[in-house]
């Protein structure tokens, strides 16, 4: 295994509008796999794209990969100038996967335009608990049925707009009390109870050829219960081998509390990786860098099996490989394409979707 790819493994925040040195070198000499942007790292579309030229500079052999939170409601990262969706429990509510499909590939289109390459999206939780709102109105529904329609959908317009769908939060987060940037949220419900409830619509995101599946921090007692899934072997295992997903897992920002106040950064990133993560998500640079070489130094104490770390490495450059061309600058002034904030309204008035 070359130790220069190990990087890949990792997806980091940054700190603003532009790059900093520290940012650059250190994505640049590592061979960061990824970025993760949120609010404070927007400010319009031109500036987007710019940052987003600036990022992939540093690349290696391939592209990075460019990743946000932009599901609509209340989770939206970027907001004037992108079109401003409901909630997707308000989507779903119109019974239309077409409507959800045309939905994701908006958004896909606004993202992609500004090398945006990965949203993590769509939720796969069922809203079976009306006192859970960490949750709550992000779900297409309280059913499995209803859930596992608009997620088909979600995944399919994403894709058509060239961006990469992450199912969300495995193995379903629908029914906790807790939310995990707090605490270490529980669930105790028998096997056959979330097989029948939690797990099909994530079935459904795998057979949808979705590229990641975003692993929860919860205890889920059925699976394991001892340590949170993200970092439990028999999570990965299970969703190996019972769902049969051969693609991409992805932590949960490995910042929040449910992981933190139990690990160590960098026990909690050897101890995912060893579990079975291919791609661990940290929000900011000093968490990552932190994260990065406690994993480096398990490498050379052998702590971590070369072997396993290729496959994940080679699971990485397989997905940037088939859907990532030679990454072309974006072009500026043809971002005025972008759907302007005034038009959304239409839009939305069009799609039945005014809040």
């Amino acid at each position: 295994m070359n130790i220069n790819e190990l990087g890949q493994l990792f997806i980091t925040g940054i700190s603003g509008l532009s790059l900093t040195e520290e940012e650059k070198s250190f994505i640049q000499e590592n061979n960061i796999g990824g970025v993760i942007l949120f609010k404070h790292n927007y400010d319009s579309p031109a500036q987007l794209a710019e940052l987003v030229n600036e990022i992939q500079t540093l690349r290696d052999e391939y592209p990075l990969f460019i990743s946000v939170d932009q599901e609509g409601g209340r989770v939206r990262r970027f907001q004037k100038h992108f079109t401003q969706f409901p909630s997707m429990n308000t989507v779903a509510k119109h019974d239309s996967p077409k409507l959800t499909f045309e939905v994701h590939k908006i958004l896909a289109d606004e993202l992609s335009a500004c090398g945006v390459n990965l949203n993590y999206s769509p939720c796969c939780d069922v809203w079976t608990n009306p006192k859970n709102s960490v949750i709550g109105d992000r779900a297409f529904g309280t059913t499995t049925e209803s859930v596992e329609k608009h997620v088909s959908a979600a995944i399919r317009g994403l894709h058509a707009g060239n961006v990469l769908a992450c199912a969300k939060h495995f193995p379903g987060h629908g029914d906790t009390l807790k939310d995990s940037h707090y605490d270490l949220p529980y669930i105790g419900k028998s096997k056959e109870e979330i097989e029948k409830v939690e797990l099909s619509p994530f079935v459904k995101a795998s057979k949808s050829r979705v590229e990641f599946i975003m692993m929860a921090h919860l205890v889920v007692d059925a699976i394991d219960k001892e340590l949170p899934t993200s970092v439990s072997p028999k999570a990965y295992k299970y969703l190996r081998e019972q769902l049969k997903f051969k693609k991409i897992i992805i932590t949960d920002d490995m910042e929040m509390k449910a992981i933190t106040d139990k690990f160590s950064n960098g026990e909690a990133a050897v101890k995912a990786i060893k579990a079975g993560a291919d791609v661990v998500l940290y929000r900011s640079l000093e968490t990552t860098k932190e994260a990065f070489f406690a994993v480096k130094e398990a490498v050379k104490l052998q702590k971590l099996k070369k072997d396993s770390l290729e496959e994940k490495i080679k699971r990485v450059f397989q997905c940037k490989k088939t859907h990532f061309k030679e990454y072309q600058p974006i072009y500026i002034p043809a971002l005025q394409k972008l759907i302007p904030a005034k038009k959304s309204d239409e839009m939305l008035e069009q799609l039945g979707l005014q809040e």
